[in-house]
């Protein structure tokens, strides 16, 4: 069914002024809609039969344009969706009009992206989204463009300036990969057509290389865990000696994250158990603690201590409130862990300087080699992330993992 659209000066609502406000009509068989224009007229001064201002309207070339550039709007939309054969509504044409005008720039696409991301507390996705679009300003400076404009070219460009400042492949992947997660989200949200998709002929694939090697062997992961610190350093570091811990807790603990230790309390042990739920996925993972595990977890038990407090020194429940707050710290913490990581590291003169996610490696590659379901453990580390290894991991059977982790030591 065909649809109208009008410019009308409502006259059922005479404003202070004695003005008549100016509204967007769209009519469709025998349904209609209003839309404000934020504009008003004196009745005298409005031309009914052309919808538009008298020309004795003081401002007259200035309000016909505003008004037809309206207009405009809504029978373009009713094109492209006619051309697409999707149906409509008076109400939901202006409801996807005005979708278009509070998300249709990139600039604030983006950052509504960002701001939905901190109200779900998906704090992590948060930062990279920001990460890539303080990058995206600094290239473009403005980003108040249509995403029409993000063509193959503009995307040359931006890996140009890129490589310029010295950026890595995967540090480049991941910008692009974001900024094709933001494009394709614009096209779910009808911000722009599928057929000015850029990523169709840029392909982001050709940022990817091989990931270096991030795993240890056995018998280096046992010098780590025979090392006496004290052979490092002369005067106590507790974050050294916390490093340490986090690091081998990891190991010999199902490879468990830095942020899920974080957040573990004594609530997650269950008889000779940790069981929880990864902050990330909300998955449930449980594995059986050993007795360096033991050992380490005991240290840290306070005299009084209650199931609800934290196992480990990271988080303290009277400073770090919120989610944010939260984030932050583990962030924080997490960068001076890999510092001392590292220290000991080149210590022990290993080539692969210690992370975090050295010992998340380490552990998933000694598990390939225990020869607990090797295919799918093969498939898992197939690819540069550990994030999916994890998911493997839970298809397995408590008795299998438990198997598989007398292989660790």
């Amino acid at each position: 069914m065909d649809a109208t659209v009008s410019i009308v000066c409502f006259k059922s609502k005479k404003l202070s002024n004695g003005e008549y406000p100016l509204m967007i009509r769209i009519t469709q068989g025998k349904e209609r809609a209003y839309k404000s224009l934020g504009l008003s007229v004196l009745d005298s001064l409005w031309n009914y039969n052309k919808e538009e201002p008298k020309r004795s309207h003081p401002n007259y070339e200035w309000l016909l344009k505003i008004v037809s550039q309206e207009k405009q709007k809504y029978l373009n939309l009713i094109f492209e969706l006619r051309a697409l054969g999707k149906s409509f509504t008076p109400q939901t044409l202006i409801s996807k009009v005005e979708k278009k005008e509070n998300k249709s720039d990139v600039d604030t696409y983006i950052r509504n992206i960002i701001e939905l991301m901190i109200n779900e507390k998906r704090l992590g996705n948060a930062k990279s989204y920001t990460h890539c679009y303080n990058s995206l300003k600094t290239f473009a400076v403005n980003l108040c463009i249509p995403f029409t404009d993000i063509d193959v070219a503009w995307l040359k460009r931006y890996e140009r300036f890129l490589r310029e400042r010295g950026n890595s492949d995967n540090t480049m992947g991941i910008r692009f990969r974001t900024l094709r997660a933001v494009y394709n989200k614009a096209i779910e949200d009808d911000i722009v057509d599928e057929k000015y998709y850029p990523f169709k002929k840029f392909k982001v694939s050709h940022f990817n290389k091989k990931t270096t090697k991030r795993a240890i062997s056995k018998s280096e992961m046992a010098k780590v865990l025979a090392l006496d610190l004290s052979n490092i350093t002369t005067y106590y570091s507790p974050l050294l000696y916390l490093s340490k811990d986090l690091f081998v807790f990891s190991y010999l603990g199902c490879g468990i994250n830095m942020i899920d230790m974080a957040y573990l309390t004594y609530s997650n042990i269950i008889d000779d158990r940790i069981c929880f739920k990864r902050h990330k996925t909300g998955q449930g993972i449980t594995f059986r603690l050993l007795p360096q595990t033991i050992e380490i977890i005991n240290k840290y038990k306070n005299e009084g201590y209650s199931l609800s407090d934290y196992i480990f020194p990271i988080l303290d429940k009277k400073f770090h409130i919120t989610e944010i707050q939260q984030y932050d710290r583990i962030r924080k913490v997490t960068k001076g862990v890999n510092r001392n990581l590292k220290k000991i590291g080149s210590f022990l003169g290993l080539n692969i300087p210690l992370t975090t996610y050295v010992a998340r490696h380490s552990f998933a590659t000694v598990l390939k080699r225990s020869g607990v379901n090797v295919a799918i453990i093969s498939e898992a580390l197939g690819h540069t992330s550990l994030s999916t290894t994890q998911f493997y991991l839970d298809s397995f059977d408590n008795e299998q993992i438990d198997d598989a982790m007398k292989n660790l030591l």
